[in-house]
């Protein structure tokens, strides 16, 4: 991907897992939690990571000392103007955008749901759509859901189980007359990194819009939207230390052209139209502490910076000019620590009799989350073991219903998930490791 600092973006230096990564810890409450006297360790980021203290403050900064509707000439209205405008400023400097250019909702698939029913519009009967094995279904099922309504055609871009990558020469035959392309910047199940450069250069060749799901991979990678050049981005700020939200980045001319269904009294404006009903404000301002939070992890200053995230607890404090370039000095960070620890795993399982790893090795271009099985037990029974020892893994399909059946392990009960993310440190990877070498041991 160009432009953004992020996995797949250059070499890693060696994780550094001394006073920095415990300047992080301490600032998530959630890490002091035990099982039998046991530290948590959290391996669940890819479906919702832990908050720092200052997230959780702003939220409650906001609802207890500014809470108000927006738009009206009192104190806490024009304080929440000033949320709503520093969380689209923040969101922006993390997209690559303008603030203009940044939408929320109460999710990615809320909002994919949104633009692919006005999207839906502008289709004819025998238009082609092309969605991807490798994706989320709330990056599939919207579509073809649309699809189905118009009449239009759906392809599907084939998935090699062997690599977990998209197979290039069926994505350039499908994009062949396409309309729409929707496709993930990275696997929430497998970790891949697909080469997005490559395929948006051949949607627009095409002519096609581009719709990319960006939601695992904003936790690992910056994105660059002006160089990427697509259409549409999403991202959900829980991923990356924040609240429950989903957030929009659209181009403002493919925007504003957009033919939403709205109330008449609602805004016909970017980035406003594509919103509906009143906005989640203390999320929002959480989301803007979070961003906050990414922008301090620069490596030597991260610990002076321990609190720089909670600058923004409250209105009217945005976390201002440097922020992008704080951003990809963090991003350079947090990959090479991502890179080495995903290492670290994936050589401590591989030469494990039974265990099964999906996906990219080291090296390629993917993020630090590592699918596996384990001969003789279920994901599910895995899980609950592991967790019995502080080991908190996600299993099941994840939502990637196409990659689990392609690797055919449906009737298995999908897999296991390890997440690292930026609190995770090398005393929890090497826990883990150990965790499964006792279960393939039966």
């Amino acid at each position: 991907m160009r432009g953004g600092a992020g996995p797949g973006a250059g070499g890693a230096a060696a994780a550094d897992d001394g006073a920095n990564v415990r300047a992080i810890r301490a600032r998530f409450p959630a890490l002091r939690r035990t099982v039998d006297g046991q530290p948590v360790a959290y391996f669940d980021g890819p479906g919702g990571t832990q908050v720092p203290e200052a997230v959780a403050d702003a939220v409650r900064e906001y609802l207890l000392h500014h809470n108000g509707n927006s738009g009206w000439n009192y104190a806490t209205s024009r304080e929440t103007d000033r949320v709503v405008a520093d969380a689209r400023s923040a969101l922006a400097d993390l997209f690559g955008g303008r603030p203009d250019e940044i939408a929320f909702g109460p999710s990615m698939t809320t909002l994919t749901l949104r633009v692919s029913r006005a999207l839906g519009r502008t289709l004819a009967s025998g238009d082609r759509v092309v969605v991807t094995e490798l994706d989320h279904h709330a990056n599939v099922d919207p579509w073809k859901a649309l699809a189905d309504e118009r009449g239009a055609e759906i392809r599907t871009v084939r998935m090699d189980p062997e690599t977990g990558t998209l197979d290039t020469d069926d994505l350039g035959l499908a994009l062949d007359g396409a309309r729409i392309l929707a496709i993930t910047a990275a696997s929430n199940a497998l970790g891949t990194i697909p080469d997005l450069d490559a395929a948006i250069a051949m949607a627009r060749d095409a002519g096609a819009i581009v719709y990319v799901d960006a939601v695992h991979y904003a936790p690992h990678g910056l994105l660059d939207v002006d160089a990427l050049g697509a259409d549409f981005v999403v991202a959900s700020p829980y991923k990356f230390y924040g609240p429950h939200l989903g957030t929009l980045w659209v181009r403002k001319e493919r925007l504003e052209a957009l033919d939403l269904p709205r109330v008449a009294s609602s805004p016909d404006r970017a980035p406003e139209k594509i919103e509906t009903g009143t906005l989640p404000f203390e999320a929002l301002a959480g989301a803007t502490t979070a961003v906050a939070f990414l922008a301090s992890l620069t490596g030597d200053r991260e610990t002076a910076a321990g609190d720089a995230a909670a600058t923004v607890a409250a209105p009217g404090r945005p976390d201002g000019p440097g922020r992008r370039e704080r951003l990809e000095a963090a991003f350079r960070t947090l990959h090479a620590r991502g890179e080495s620890l995903s290492r670290r795993l994936w050589d401590g399982l591989r030469p494990v009799d039974g265990v099964t790893l999906y996906g990219p090795p080291p090296g390629a271009p993917r993020t630090p989350t590592l699918g596996l099985t384990v001969d003789g037990i279920t994901p599910a029974e895995a899980a609950d073991r592991l967790a019995g020892e502080g080991l908190f893994l996600s299993h099941g399909d994840f939502y990637a219903t196409s990659v689990i059946d392609r690797l055919g392990l449906r009737d298995r009960g999908g897999m296991l998930r390890a997440g690292i993310v930026a609190y995770t440190n090398t005393d929890e990877i090497d826990r883990l490791v150990d965790g499964i070498r006792r279960l393939a041991r039966g």
